[in-house]
């Protein structure tokens, strides 16, 4: 495979070895599989204690879905830059550099905590950021040598590897916090540390192994014959690139909302931190566990149902959040279990929309501003939530989340009648 051109300035063969392509699909994501299992050893410490070390710091329950709004919003233009850089370069050095101003932000927050500086707390957050949007943008360099019927299984390939680091770093809580104790640091930077050296660890299995880079090698490709249209088939034509963007859309503010106050609001009942911990590691792993699942209903069913699912889960979960009382650790995990199942399919049909629906030429700069966007919809989640349970209550934000959630299925349905009506460009 040395053999094969690299960038897109040098004469493409005309034909493609499928078994060599499929060889280097499988390194591709065996080398994706990797990093995704570090990198989700350091989505935890953000999602599991931020809210909880900046409530400490602030002294202010109101702003606990701050850092998760700086988070998010850091991820927002990390994904802007990550997008074109993969769109210059490749894959490999924008996921990487992701990474590595990820592992700056988690350093950055164990100084800020020992320093008590929430001004340096807020800038690491949203440099932190990064390493969440190279995680996830990873999802895309799954499909990029994929045949378009296998792309929603490619990309959830890749998703899936996440559960093990995202499973495994909420139940590190405690030993994480030992470790941040002996070494005279805040208890609950302990999650950070761990995760300066899993994005790290990402970062250089990445720069090391994808070789060759999947995005720069698929241009040298033919381009299939139904590039830049949605995965549908001609009979049943499905929705188009803005509800791929609403479905993923809606579907990371709805997470990001319910999950940032669960912590929060099992505290506020009793519940302490390896209860809420375990929560959220079960809530991750129904994030990414389904992956798989999502992937090969989207491919047979068509992004349109799959749309209407991820709605009906998500206000399924949104409902069971709203009724379960504050002291039943049973409903609240199973209404982090659906939110987490509903986020999935959101991703993995979202991503299938979006990636169908746009040219190899421009794919990863698009796949960076959808990107964004879902960045936006989690620091706007993760912001308001807290304000929504200081002033309301927990039950009042997961009706208001489900109403958002209902707003998936109607539009992907619309749309795929509109579709039906005319020829989607090719």
């Amino acid at each position: 495979m040395a053999h094969l051109p690299l960038t897109p300035t040098r004469t493409p063969p005309t034909t493609a070895p499928a078994p060599a392509i499929s060889a280097v699909q499988k390194r591709t994501l065996t080398v994706l599989l990797v990093s995704q299992v570090l990198s989700g050893v350091g989505l935890a410490a953000g999602v599991t204690v931020a809210g909880l070390l900046a409530g400490q710091m602030l002294h202010n329950t109101s702003l606990s879905g701050l850092p998760i709004a700086l988070l998010t919003a850091g991820s927002a233009v990390a994904a802007v830059f990550i997008g074109r850089v993969s769109q210059r370069l490749g894959r490999r050095p924008g996921l990487a550099a992701g990474y590595l101003t990820g592992a700056l932000g988690g350093a950055g927050v164990v100084v800020a905590a020992a320093l008590g500086s929430p001004a340096l707390l807020f800038v690491s957050l949203f440099l932190y950021g990064a390493g969440t949007t190279s995680n996830l943008q990873a999802r895309y360099a799954g499909a990029d040598l994929a045949a378009p019927h296998q792309r929603a299984r490619a990309t959830s390939t890749v998703i899936v590897a996440t559960t093990v680091g995202g499973m495994t770093g909420p139940l590190l809580v405690t030993p994480a916090g030992h470790l941040a104790t002996a070494l005279r640091l805040p208890e609950l930077t302990g999650l950070f540390l761990l995760s300066m050296v899993a994005f790290t660890l990402a970062a250089l299995t990445l720069l090391v192994w994808l070789r060759p880079d999947p995005l720069l090698l698929a241009r040298t490709l033919p381009a299939p014959p139904a590039e830049g249209a949605p995965a549908e088939s001609p009979s049943r034509r499905g929705p188009g690139l803005l509800v791929g963007v609403v479905v993923l859309v809606l579907s990371q503010l709805v997470m990001v909302a319910v999950m940032t106050m669960t912590p929060i609001h099992m505290h506020a009942h009793g519940f302490g931190t390896s209860a809420s911990g375990l929560v959220i590691a079960v809530h991750t792993g129904s994030m990414y566990l389904p992956s798989p699942l999502a992937g090969r209903l989207v491919d047979r069913f068509g992004a349109t149902a799959m749309s209407v699912v991820t709605a009906g889960t998500l206000l399924a979960a949104a409902v069971v959040a709203a009724l379960a009382p504050g002291h039943s650790f049973a409903l609240i995990t199973l209404a982090l279990v659906l939110l987490g199942v509903g986020w999935s399919f959101g991703l993995v049909t979202g991503t299938a929309i979006v990636t169908n629906s746009t040219p190899l030429a421009t794919r990863a700069k698009v796949q960076g501003l959808a990107d964004v966007a879902i960045a936006v919809a989690g620091a706007v989640g993760g912001l308001a939530s807290g304000i929504v349970v200081a002033f309301a209550s927990y039950p009042i934000l997961a009706v208001l989340c489900g109403i958002l959630a209902s707003v998936a299925a109607p539009a992907a349905i619309v749309a795929a009648r509109k579709g039906s009506a005319r020829a989607w460009p090719t």
